[in-house]
């Protein structure tokens, strides 16, 4: 019998464990479905994560933010800030319309379920946001020196505003199980971007 090298299997552990609370949440995740999505044993799986909890930090901090980075931080990296954002947002919406499942952000709803109960959750996930509004900050001051973004525009509110109307769209989409109104709010996000766009003087 093959065996996989330790880091593949932890991998796959991480993998699976993260669909298993983007479903159903961490509290009603089950150790025993994830094993039994892929072939490795329950030692092989405490070898590598001593509990569930470790588990579960190990998904915030290896496999959710690595995707805020990739999907939100990433391409704020260079060029205009602004149609950066633009194009995520029409992304991660195709992304959503192709979901047949829709379940909200795995970042806001593990936030929404662990942070007044859990101070190890509430301090990952609030060290993402973190690392998300001050992406967005920085960019936006880059822009405003190559005149893509307002000068007069405080970059740390916009940045929380544009997160927090994020995860708000998200969480509405959601509850009301309606892509429709994810479409709408992100229509209004947009409007709002178009609005912090640099104007030169006539």
């Amino acid at each position: 019998m093959l065996t996989r090298p330790s880091d593949t299997t932890r991998r796959i552990l991480l993998e699976a464990a993260f669909e298993e609370i983007r479903i159903f949440g961490f509290q009603a995740a089950s150790l025993s479905h994830i094993l039994d999505k892929v072939d490795v044993t329950k030692g092989a799986l405490y070898h590598h994560f001593p509990d569930k909890k470790a588990l579960g930090y190990a998904v915030v901090e290896e496999i959710i933010k690595e995707m805020v980075i990739q999907e939100w931080v990433v391409p704020l990296a260079v060029g205009n800030p602004i149609d950066a954002l633009l194009q995520t947002l029409q992304q991660e919406g195709c992304k959503l319309a192709e979901d047949k499942q829709f379940i909200g952000c795995p970042l806001s709803n593990l936030s929404q379920e662990l942070s007044g109960i859990d101070e190890g959750f509430r301090h990952r996930i609030q060290q993402i946001y973190a690392l998300w509004r001050q992406s967005i900050s920085d960019a936006f001051q880059r822009g405003q020196i190559a005149h893509y973004v307002r000068t007069e525009i405080d970059t740390d509110a916009a940045a929380i505003f544009i997160i927090a109307a994020i995860e708000g769209c998200l969480n509405m989409a959601k509850n009301s199980n309606d892509a429709r109104l994810l479409y709408q709010c992100g229509a209004g996000l947009a409007h709002y971007l178009g609005t912090l766009r640099f104007k030169p003087n006539p």
